[in-house]
């Protein structure tokens, strides 16, 4: 521990808000998109499902702004490490991606990206293509992989450190989001099937 203090000024504020701010993002959004899911809250306030999916779309891109700027803040004021200063694989890292996360709500769209299937605005069915074909989840692991480049192109082994907590950060709400999304599918699926045998004996 001693030799990672040369590296990672831990005594920095800005250090330790931007890891609360990247733990605080998407435990935010989760609890929020429950929170629809089961009580309608921001349905019932906006009066209709998309407008307030867009409300939330619109807060979980601003806070996930502020994040970014709380995380390049804090890694200005921290040690250089000339080692770990890897511009042009920052580049490759940053492009790709930025790549998989723009690609993912391009094939997504607004309701798909923030969350609409807990406001039950649902896909007619799963999206497989790019890039679907590449990750089950390419806008966390983009997301990831561009924390990582902005460590490398900065040489900041704190940048490291917190690219660590946002990769495990996002492998626990997969693994809160997964399970609860599929569900949200599976109960439409009982019901159409269940529509179908009502309509059938009628």
């Amino acid at each position: 521990m001693s030799a990672l203090t040369e590296y990672v000024d831990f005594s920095q504020k800005s250090l330790q808000i931007a890891a609360l701010a990247i733990a605080f993002n998407p435990i935010f959004w989760n609890i929020v998109a429950r929170q629809e899911y089961h009580n309608h809250f921001l349905t019932r306030i906006f009066g209709s499902p998309y407008r307030g999916c867009y409300f939330l779309a619109v807060v979980i891109f601003s806070i996930g702004l502020i994040r970014d700027h709380i995380y390049n803040t804090a890694l200005g004021d921290q040690p250089y490490f000339a080692p770990v200063h890897q511009p042009y694989l920052a580049y490759g890292l940053f492009a790709s991606g930025n790549l998989l996360v723009l690609s993912s709500m391009w094939a997504l769209g607004l309701t798909g990206t923030y969350l609409g299937d807990y406001f039950g605005i649902l896909m007619d069915a799963p999206v497989t293509g790019f890039p679907f074909n590449v990750s089950g989840s390419p806008m966390y692991w983009g997301s990831t992989m561009s924390f990582l480049a902005v460590a490398l192109y900065k040489g900041k082994v704190a940048g490291l450190l917190l690219t660590v907590e946002v990769f495990v950060v996002y492998w626990f709400a997969l693994r809160w989001e997964d399970p609860f999304t599929a569900e949200i599918y599976a109960k439409r699926e009982r019901d159409r099937a269940k529509s179908k045998k009502g309509g059938k004996r009628s």
